[in-house]
Formats: structure tokens, C-alpha cells, sequence
């Protein structure tokens, strides 16, 4: 019952999120050709400033597939979009008065309460993984209508990078939905976080290693070939301390 009740009340974000992502890949690889024809002439844009040479880079990526698909795909659509539905798929539910009677339904169930948000919180990291994997395996499975091959190891390692970076924007829309009771201060508190990391990264690009986005874009794993560990392991315990803090709240509360 507590499984079937978290997948009514997030099918419709994660439906629409997985059909959205989905779109984004299959169009990302069947516009590859028109793209190409472009080329010649984004590489006589003479742009000067951060816009400029972000055009050249992203005009040298795109010269090979695996690169275009970097760029345009795991850097850009799957990382934002990621971004926008582990947010929404974490945040409401447990104390939000957007739940009405759901949510007293829930907690009043002979469940205790640290079972009512681990089937909450497993619900919405499956359907994260969901999201992470299915369109990235479209991928791989379209390129060749288009004259082209993308490696499974690649889309997979995509993926992962996706869902251990996002993971983290999800639990903290957790956390935050079990100190607010209406829906809108968690989704936009987590959205404003996820808009300062993202323009801190933008600043620090050239000197900073590490950050969320770089990581749940896999530019490591893209330009080196082998995963970040450290920030994949980094993501994973962030994830779970929020995640606890998140029960230690809903335990706290007076219902």
C-alpha cells in the first residue's frame, strides 16, 4: 500500500519528466546530420569574450559524434531537465498541506514513520534512476538510423553521473519538504540552490575540479574515460546524510 500510495502521488512528474527526456534524446541524435551541415559555417563565427569561445568549443566537440552528443546532450538537456525533475520529484508529499488528507492517510498507516518516507524516498530515487537510464539508452539505439554508433558503456556511465548528481538536488527536496508544510518554499529553495552552484561553477570553471553539474555532465568520465569516483562516492553520502536528517525532521513533527 505505502509503494503503490508514493507512486500515485509522483507517476504524473516522473511521466512526464521520462517522456520530455526522451524526446530530448531522440532529437538530439536525429538532428546530428542537419547539425553537421551547419558546421562550416559556425566555424567562421568570430566571437569574442566567454559566448565566443563557448561557441568555438562547442563547434570542436561537435566534430565528432561522441563529443556532439557531450555537448548537446549530457551538458546541456539531460542535465538540466535532470536537474528540474529530481526536484520536483522530491519535493511535497509527507507534510504538505498540497497533500490534504493523503498525507495523514499515510502517516496515520501501521507504518512508523522512518518506513513512510524510505518507501517515499525509494520511490523517487527509482523513478530518477528511470529517468537517468531510459533516455540515455536511446542513444545508442537511434545513432545508427543516423549513420552513426554510440558505445552502451558511455550512455551507462551517463547515467550514472546523472542520477548520483541529481540524487542529491532530490534529497534535499526531501529534506526541505519536512520543514515547510506548503509545496512551493522546498521546490523553490531547492531550485535557487541549484542556480547559485550553477553559476558558481560557470565562474570557476577554469580553476575548480570539481562541482554537481560538472559531475552529473560526466565531463570527467568523457574526457578522461574512467568515472569519478570520488564524486560519485561524495554525491552518494551527501545524498544519505540529507536523507536522514530528513527522517530525524518528519520524526519531530506534531501531527
Amino acid at each position: 500500500m505505502l509503494w503503490y500510495k508514493s507512486w500515485l502521488d509522483t507517476r504524473s512528474r516522473f511521466l512526464i519528466g521520462l517522456v520530455l527526456l526522451m524526446l530530448s534524446a531522440g532529437a538530439t541524435v536525429v538532428y546530428y546530420p542537419e547539425v553537421m551541415k551547419l558546421m562550416p559555417m559556425a566555424s567562421s563565427i568570430d566571437a569574442d569574450g566567454a559566448l565566443g569561445r563557448r561557441i568555438r568549443e562547442g563547434v570542436e566537440l561537435s566534430r565528432d559524434y561522441r563529443g556532439y552528443i557531450w555537448a548537446q546532450w549530457a551538458r546541456q538537456a539531460m542535465k538540466n531537465l535532470g536537474t528540474v525533475f529530481a526536484i520536483l520529484l522530491g519535493t511535497g508529499g509527507l507534510v504538505s498541506q498540497s497533500s490534504g488528507a493523503g498525507a495523514l492517510f499515510m502517516l496515520s498507516m501501521p507504518a512508523s514513520r522512518n518506513r513512510v518516507l524510505s518507501v517515499r524516498a525509494a520511490t523517487g530515487l527509482a523513478e530518477l534512476l528511470a529517468l537517468a537510464i531510459v533516455p540515455a539508452l536511446l542513444i545508442p539505439v537511434l545513432s545508427p538510423g543516423v549513420g552513426q554508433r554510440y558505445a552502451l558503456t558511455d550512455a551507462f556511465a551517463h547515467a550514472v553521473c546523472l542520477f548520483s548528481a541529481a540524487a542529491m538536488f532530490f534529497s534535499l527536496a526531501m529534506l526541505l519538504s519536512t520543514l515547510f508544510t506548503d509545496l512551493w518554499r522546498p521546490l523553490l529553495i531547492t531550485c535557487g540552490v541549484a542556480v547559485v552552484l550553477a553559476l558558481y561553477e560557470g565562474l570557476v570553471r577554469q580553476v575548480a575540479p570539481y562541482g554537481v553539474f560538472r559531475l552529473m555532465s560526466g565531463e570527467t568520465y568523457f574526457r578522461t574515460g574512467h568515472l569519478p569516483w570520488m564524486g560519485l562516492l561524495g554525491s552518494a553520502a551527501a545524498s544519505a546524510a540529507m536523507l536522514y536528517a530528513a527522517s530525524k525532521s518528519l520524526a519531530r513533527q506534531d501531527f
